[in-house]
């Protein structure tokens, strides 16, 4: 019996349940023996000219190795998209928290003393805290480029007659609220020079190699001179893909100073500074009949990219997936994205895909009301069908496999879709004060999309274990366990004999690593190539050890040795004798995996919410969930994937906001205003299975880790609303909090 798609508890939890895990605060590796640790001196205005930098007490304050400025700083530029970002700010500052100076002392304690006591004077120049203020150019960020619009893509003109000849036309513009990544390790880094002339980073990160390279190009010295290692991550969620500016100085700070250097952020810095993620506005527009076809839909999307628009592709991935699960004939899609005097956004769990559901499963339900339909039949009558996959979007994508229509019956099933309307027709018709509302969002969303390859390598040890490599990077949801199985599955060696390794590029020179859930079809895909060669160069040792043609063996996976086909009686050759026999190098197989294509995970969610009209609280009862990424290697990693995706996307939808004041100050900086998600807000989750494989990989497997957001965002979204519309309420934006609600019902003449 294969042990793939069985229940295997994880092999990573054994250490960090007991010894724990080893982050970038424990290291106590001897390069780092006698490190300085470093602060960075932030910027306390939006936006503002530096007219004088004084560093004269910080340099003079108790254990105090050096004070950095720009002026120190003699790097190459750093381009953010069409801009340059400032490795410590000279002139300019554009959001509160840029760094403006590097404190170095000998104990952590004497840094936020010192960091104090640099003099920075500031003129203020007007903020652009918001899309309307970076639109209208009254204030620009950088005055060479004359505008805050730094990409437009799509068509540049939305035409006026798009719609004419529908029979209805819904518009409504969407805000997807800024959100923190806020993972449970702040951002960190250690460096330390060698004697050698060679850097090693130790880095909290998805992307050892991509930080390599880029820290290579910053500091101006080659690759092979960088060495990048990633110990245990406590979080990602995109906001660590590849490097933000800092450790890069840190990097250039330890070759200046002579000394190792170490930093970890605070959790306000870390909330305030580290990249947040969706920051879009979303104006929909949807056209078609009143028998629920869909004829038209449009998306103009404004992206606020903060800043430095370090990653202005999010906007086009919304655009990409824009059509979602629909046929529709006709679809339009523009994308600006503009600078504000705010933190610079990257991507966040899911990365331009949540924001494309989100729009869209908001205007379906739009729609569905306008015309009086029930917005799972308006669904239904638009849904793409299974005969017409591989399907070609109108804006690009081209689908492998999808049972659209499917996942949505299976969870109005599994809910009594048509017993929760009735009983919500109950509740109203009595007048009760805690409403129910019932959210569907369809989904589609692309994995593996960035077009680019995957490492692997497996070696087969002297006494028959067996170490991995993957150059994707397993750093809490599960990898290193699904990569075990596999191998476990196609060597029939036991997972207790198998290591996985990754996130030293001593190790993995060439990787991408883990973002846009591609770790298991293209790195496992990578890694299971790389066993298919050791199997066949295994296959002619047996065959010359057993006396026998190598097209009459047979690898006996539950014994994990080789044998004669029909005849093992005749005699078997473990992997310890192999590799006693083996020439060095023999069953080793380094291999770089690019045939896989990208995938399109699918599935719908329903959530089922009780709104108090009298006070505004929302509260989760149900949510439903089938979400289908094809084959599963391992049930328990994949519900792990979809709880915890569950829980970041209902944390949008109910609480998470990263606010900014007129002024461009963070109105949210700290843990005690800025609400995440807690066990105490989430109901049960009720998982439904649905496995659609694909054939654009070996393993036929689709990326879950980040499906999960992409549904239950908007089906939370939609069940708030739909609470409230026998109350006349139309639409309200997220984070639907109990004030948010209130306000809706106020306007309405409804509040209590």
């Amino acid at each position: 019996m294969s042990i793939v798609g069985t229940r295997v508890v994880r092999i990573e939890d054994q250490k960090l349940i007991t010894t724990g895990g080893i982050y970038v605060e424990d290291l106590r590796e001897p390069a780092l023996t006698g490190a300085v640790h470093a602060m960075f001196v932030r910027s306390p205005i939006a936006h503002a000219r530096i007219t004088s930098i004084d560093a004269s007490a910080a340099k003079a304050a108790p254990g105090v190795v050096a004070v950095y400025t720009a002026a120190d700083v003699d790097l190459g530029p750093r381009e953010a998209g069409p801009v340059v970002e400032p490795w410590l700010a000279s002139d300019v500052v554009r959001y509160v928290g840029e760094p403006v100076a590097l404190v170095l002392a000998e104990e952590r304690y004497q840094l936020e003393d010192a960091a104090e006591l640099v003099d920075v004077d500031y003129d203020p120049l007007d903020a652009v805290a918001s899309l309307d203020a970076a639109l209208s150019d009254e204030a620009v960020l950088f005055p060479d480029k004359g505008t805050n619009v730094m990409q437009v893509n799509g068509m540049a003109e939305l035409p006026a007659d798009s719609f004419e000849g529908c029979e209805v036309v819904v518009t409504q513009t969407i805000l997807n609220q800024r959100v923190a990544p806020a993972p449970l390790e702040v951002r960190a880094s250690a460096c330390a020079w060698g004697e050698d002339g060679r850097l090693t980073v130790w880095l909290s990160t998805q992307n050892a190699q991509m930080a390599r390279s880029l820290f290579a190009a910053g500091l101006g010295v080659g690759e092979e001179k960088v060495r990048v290692i990633t110990p245990d991550v406590g979080g990602g969620f995109g906001g660590k893909i590849g490097t933000d500016p800092e450790p890069i100085v840190l990097g250039w700070a330890a070759r200046r100073s002579g000394r190792a250097v170490r930093w970890t952020e605070t959790r306000s810095e870390n909330l305030t500074c580290m990249t947040h993620g969706r920051a879009q506005q979303n104006t929909v527009t949807v056209g078609g009949r009143r028998d629920g076809t869909v004829e038209v839909f449009r998306l103009d999307i404004v992206q606020d990219a903060g800043a430095y628009p370090r990653t202005l592709f999010l906007p086009t991935l919304t655009e990409l997936m824009a059509s979602g699960v629909y046929h529709f004939p006709k679809v339009e899609t523009r994308s600006r994205g503009v600078v504000t005097t705010t933190t610079p956004i990257s991507a966040y769990r899911g990365a331009g895909r949540p924001e494309a559901t989100a729009a869209l499963e908001r205007a379906m339900d739009l729609f569905a009301a306008e015309i009086g339909m029930d917005p799972a039949e308006v669904r239904k009558v638009n849904f793409i069908r299974p005969e017409e996959f591989p399907y070609q979007t109108k804006s690009g994508a081209n689908y492998d496999t999808g049972e659209y229509a499917a996942a949505l019956d299976r969870v109005l099933d599994a809910a009594d879709y048509a017993g929760l309307r009735a009983e919500q027709k109950r509740r109203r018709e009595a007048g009760e004060p805690v409403a129910l509302g019932l959210g569907i969002a369809s989904y589609v969303e692309i994995t593996g999309g960035d077009g680019g390859g995957e490492s692997g390598r497996v070696d087969i040890n002297p006494d028959g274990t067996v170490t991995a490599y993957t150059g994707s990077s397993p750093h809490g949801q599960g990898l290193a366990s699904s990569l075990a199985m596999l191998l476990s599955d196609q060597l029939g060696i036991p997972m207790d004999r198998i290591t996985v390794k990754h996130g030293d590029t001593d190790d993995v020179p060439k990787a991408v690593g883990t973002f846009g859930s591609r770790s298991l079809q293209l790195g496992g895909s990578a890694v299971r190539e790389a066993a298919e060669k050791v199997i066949a160069n295994a296959r002619e040792i047996a065959a010359d050890m057993l006396e026998a043609s190598p097209e009459d063996l047979e690898l006996n996976v539950d014994t994990g040795a080789w044998q004669v086909k029909g005849a093992p009686a005749s005699g078997s050759v473990d992997w310890v004798q192999l590799a006693a026999r083996a020439e060095e190098g023999t069953l080793s197989a380094d291999v770089w995996f690019d045939k896989g294509k990208p995938t399109f995970p699918f599935g719908s969610h329903l959530a089922v919410v009780d709104v108090d009209t009298e006070t505004g609280k929302v509260v989760v009862r149900r949510i439903m969930a089938a979400d289908d990424a094809g084959p599963v290697v391992n049930p328990l990693v994949f519900r792990g994937q979809r709880h915890g995706g569950l829980g970041q996307g209902i944390g949008q939808a109910l609480l998470e906001v990263m606010a900014y004041d007129p002024d461009g100050n963070p109105t949210t900086a700290t843990l005690a205003d800025y609400s995440f998600i807690t066990a105490t807000e989430l109901p049960d989750f009720e998982l439904l299975d649905s496995a659609t494989p694909t054939d654009r990989n070996p393993l036929g497997v689709k990326g879950i880790g980040e499906a999960a957001t992409i549904g239950s965002t908007p089906a939370v979204h939609n069940a708030v609303v739909d609470a409230l519309a026998h109350l006349g309420v139309r639409h309200l934006d997220m984070p639907t909090t109990p004030l948010r609600v209130w306000e809706a019902l106020s306007a309405k003449g409804e509040a209590k």
